[in-house]
Formats: C-alpha cells, sequence, structure tokens
C-alpha cells in the first residue's frame, strides 16, 4: 500500500432534480452504502473527488470522513459525463478493516525500456493489465508488478505465474464449473501477460485483425 488516502464528505440534502444545481455549483453527488449501514447520500467538490478516485481507482481503501462519521470504502462505480468529461456521480462501498475484500488491481511492468529485446528494436506488448485479487482492505496493493528486464528474443512471454503477488494477497480464482481444480489453477497461471513481437510480424497480425473484424 501507498500513502493512505483520505476524503472528507459533507452529507448531502439534495436530490431528484436539485442535484443538477449541485453539479452546476462543481459538486458531485454521490451514496456510502454496505453491509448493516444505512446508505448516506453525500457530496464534494469536484476537484477532490477526482484527485482521489485518480489514487484510488477501485483497488484502494478511501478513509472516509463524513461530520463525525469514520468509514472505510471502496469506490465501486464512478459514472463520467461523456459531456464535461467530469465525475457526475461516485459510490463508495463500505469495507471493515478486518474483512478480506476482492478488488482488481492494475499490473505494472518493471524495467520498461531496459531489456534486452527492447533494446534490439522487439515490442513487448501487455495483453493483460489487471487481476483480481482478495486481501484485507489495507493489504490491496497499488499495483502488481510484473518484471520484464529478462526479456531477450521475439516470441518469449510472461505469464500470470511471473507475476510477484505480495504476502497476504491471494488471486481470486473464478470456477469455470468443469475440470480439476489443480488443472484450472495450472491453465491461471499459464495465461499470457506480456508476449515479445518482432514490430513487423506485430503488424501483419493487426491487419489480420482488421480484415477478420
Amino acid at each position: 500500500m501507498g500513502d493512505k488516502i483520505t476524503l472528507k464528505l459533507n452529507e448531502r440534502t439534495a436530490h431528484g432534480k436539485k442535484v443538477r444545481a449541485l453539479r452546476r455549483e462543481g459538486l458531485v453527488p454521490g451514496v456510502v452504502y454496505g453491509p448493516g449501514i444505512d446508505p448516506i447520500s453525500v457530496q464534494a467538490d469536484n476537484v477532490t473527488i477526482s484527485k482521489v478516485y485518480a489514487a484510488a481507482g477501485k483497488h484502494a481503501p478511501v478513509h472516509l470522513t463524513i461530520g463525525t462519521k469514520k468509514k472505510i470504502a471502496m469506490i465501486k462505480d464512478a459514472d463520467i459525463s461523456p459531456v464535461k468529461n467530469t465525475i457526475a456521480h461516485i459510490s463508495f462501498h463500505a469495507v471493515k478493516a478486518n474483512e478480506p475484500v476482492e478488488a482488481e488491481v492494475p499490473i505494472r511492468l518493471v524495467g520498461e525500456g531496459e531489456s534486452e529485446a527492447e533494446k534490439a528494436g522487439l515490442i513487448i506488448l501487455q495483453n493483460i493489465e489487471a487481476l483480481e485479487v482478495k486481501a484485507l482492505p489495507m493489504d490491496l496493493p497499488d499495483a502488481l508488478e510484473l518484471d520484464i528486464t529478462g526479456l531477450k528474443e521475439a516470441g518469449e512471454k510472461l505469464t500470470i505465474a511471473d507475476v510477484k503477488i505480495p504476502e497476504n494477497v491471494e488471486l481470486v480464482e473464478h470456477e469455470s464449473g468443469h475440470g480439476d481444480e489443480n488443472e484450472e489453477q495450472h491453465s491461471i497461471n499459464e495465461m499470457q501477460v506480456v508476449a515479445v513481437w518482432e514490430p513487423r510480424e506485430l503488424a501483419a497480425q493487426h491487419k489480420k485483425a482488421a480484415r477478420d473484424a
């Protein structure tokens, strides 16, 4: 985990059509909900909400202060206005510090530009951008690291098994409903995260994909 992400929210009294007036004032309406609590209508200024969303995404806990109430929550959803490209509404799901949560965490490539493959003019293509993991809220990592410095030749690949999974964090396995559990886990671990391509071969693949689309 990186630095603790905090956000101060005000309880919201405006609902329905009155919410439009909030947005015109630069405020973002939202809601905080979760097990054991009544939903709380909230609001905060757009600049602050945007900064928190950029920092937390949907994979980092946010420490909320709502009046005298303190909550730990994950951002469940953020509606983006297609016209203004600003957050029109945000939803927080309250969680407990001592109960594991599931979240999609981005994969960060370590050593970009340093591998022999890249120095030789080859292209490293990332096929999987994030993985779903399970951990206590405060143990959720900002990103899962994958070291690509050892890649050398076209055709080489790195799989989920090569991704560095921190202690106290586990991958979420989605059962397919068939097959042996060990075989299924093996197939998940073998899923390709990055691959090394010759530029010409990659361009040819893109052209073929465009023709087949």
